[in-house]
């Protein structure tokens, strides 16, 4: 699964203004996804198709809105790409509105196996969840492609983050 984020994401804005050297890119991004799997694996909010060609990692909601790209400290990062994953995550932390919520912090498909609707399937499995709850769903993306396609599998803009890497952040209202 993580090597399938590593490759999904290799054109991301938002994981390449975080990693931008091509050289350590493979590696740091398998150490963030890394984190992120470890986060949530216990948490039964992770659902994959296809062998792991499409992965979604869901947060739960909690008291206080989680940000999606936490930084491990067993990462090692230097300091130049910490900061940098920090400042994102600080600035997406206090754009995530203060109600509970289900948040789709990764959403991601092999490039090999794009265009099978694993994506959406992968996605639609945290939505029903979240409808389970009587909640919204939250997403961020930086690709202003995806706002469109997003939009038509019924998430409305919320938000927008001009810094350090523009971004929307998205809703889909309960169900």
């Amino acid at each position: 699964m993580v090597d399938t984020l590593v490759a999904a994401f290799v054109k991301d804005p938002i994981l390449r203004h975080l990693f931008p050297d091509e050289e350590t890119y493979p590696r740091y991004a398998a150490a963030f996804f890394g984190n992120l799997f470890d986060k949530r694996v216990h948490r039964s909010s992770i659902w994959t198709t296809g062998g792991g060609a499409s992965v979604a990692i869901w947060e739960p909601p909690v008291e206080t809105p989680a940000a999606g790209h936490e930084t491990p400290a067993e990462a090692r990062y230097p300091a130049d790409v910490q900061a940098r994953v920090q400042g994102y995550d600080d600035a997406l932390h206090a754009a995530l509105p203060a109600f509970p919520f289900w948040y789709l912090g990764v959403l991601g498909t092999h490039p090999d196996n794009a265009g099978r609707g694993w994506g959406r399937a992968v996605m639609r499995a945290g939505l029903d969840r979240a409808a389970a709850d009587g909640l919204p769903a939250i997403l961020e993306t930086s690709k202003p492609a995806n706002v469109e396609l997003y939009r038509r599998a019924g998430w409305e803009v919320l938000g927008f983050l001009s810094e350090p890497v523009p971004t929307w952040i998205m809703q889909q209202p309960p169900r």
